[in-house]
């Protein structure tokens, strides 16, 4: 997998938790990150209000600031295609 920006992991992160909730576990594979890695994101987001834990269910859902977050980085997707620059030496 190429480097990634750490927009483009939060924002990976942010899709895995779309939906009713999903474990640390799925969204680790889905976002393709090691566990210290997931660690270190999720306190972030979470300090920050783009997704909150659900101690009942023991799942990490997006939140309206996580969807407002995924909805500007789309937005930025669309404007600048990264899949087709080239970078020159």
């Amino acid at each position: 997998m190429k480097n990634r920006a750490r927009n483009d992991i939060i924002a990976m992160i942010l899709e895995a938790a779309q939906g009713r909730g999903t474990s640390k576990t799925k969204i680790m594979f889905k976002a393709y990150l090691s566990t210290n890695q997931l660690r270190e994101y999720l306190a972030e987001l979470l300090d920050n209000g783009l997704v909150k834990y659900d101690e009942d269910r023991k799942t990490y859902q997006i939140t309206h600031k996580g969807e407002r977050y995924l909805e500007l980085y789309s937005g930025m997707e669309r404007m600048i295609p990264m899949d087709n620059m080239k970078v020159e030496d």
